[in-house]
């Protein structure tokens, strides 16, 4: 039976309704003139300061930046951390060697470390692409250690018993068993590694949205800050999108 426009859409006009209202009663209070300028602003002031931006300003360069940063980050977090989550969660005594680090870095809120990676490497790109990387690492490496330790230990003496190599067992059991677990890491690694750009930015950068969020903050430019909340909220939307279609694709191929 095929369903209607509305209903293969719906999740899209409810939700894009529910922002058009919202944006409509945001614009009705900023042009009655009930809030200060110097503590809110309207989306027609935020349109205007973005196009005067990326015309005339360093939008689009800190734009370009920022992409940067997180695509480094977020794509050396998500590599190593299935490598290691894959190796830790299948050997038994290197678990227990690197879990106590594990959970104790883990545990560490990640912005008490900017600090030391500032002073180890400098207030450059890298330190940027450090700062999100350690905070799209972990929930990439936990989620593949917890998905690797689900396998059903049916199936692993089944593939056992007909002599399957380790490889063999990875590629076919413990791997494909782990895929929903990956992907619940990766889509937290990308929210994680986008908050990663803007408070590394903040910190001792002097380019990129965070950096012009926080001078907007420190100058009351409240048009600027709101800018760089809505490209970050819109960009958080994208990369969210992305990551189901990628859980979609790869959910496909584990069930052929």
């Amino acid at each position: 039976m095929n369903r209607s426009f509305y209903q293969k859409h719906e999740p899209l006009i409810l939700g894009g309704t529910a922002v058009l209202l919202a944006v409509a009663l945001w614009q009705a209070i900023w042009s009655a003139g009930k809030i200060s300028p110097l503590f809110f602003t309207g989306p027609t002031v935020v349109v205007s300061r973005f196009w005067e931006e990326w015309t005339r300003g360093h939008l689009k360069q800190d734009l370009a930046y920022s992409g940067t940063n997180f695509v480094i980050g977020v794509g050396l977090a998500i590599a190593s951390g299935v490598v290691l989550g894959v190796i830790i969660g299948w050997y038994r005594r290197l678990a227990m060697v690197f879990e106590p680090f594990v959970n104790a870095l883990y545990a560490t809120p990640r912005v008490a470390l900017i600090p030391l990676i500032l002073i180890w490497f400098g207030i450059g790109m890298w330190s940027k692409v450090f700062i999100v990387f350690i905070n799209a690492f972990f929930p990439v490496l936990i989620n593949t250690i917890g998905g690797i330790r689900a396998t059903d230990p049916d199936l692993l003496r089944a593939a056992r018993a007909f002599c399957a190599s380790d490889w063999q067992i990875f590629k076919t059991v413990a791997i494909p068993g782990a895929v929903p677990f990956i992907l619940t890491g990766v889509r937290q690694s990308v929210a994680l590694g986008l908050i990663g750009v803007v408070v590394g930015e903040m910190f001792g950068g002097s380019q990129g949205i965070g950096y012009m969020v926080n001078y907007g903050g420190q100058t009351f430019q409240t048009d600027t800050v709101f800018m760089g909340v809505v490209i970050i909220a819109l960009s958080g939307i994208v990369l969210t999108w992305l990551a189901e279609r990628l859980e979609k694709r790869f959910s496909r191929w584990r069930v052929q």
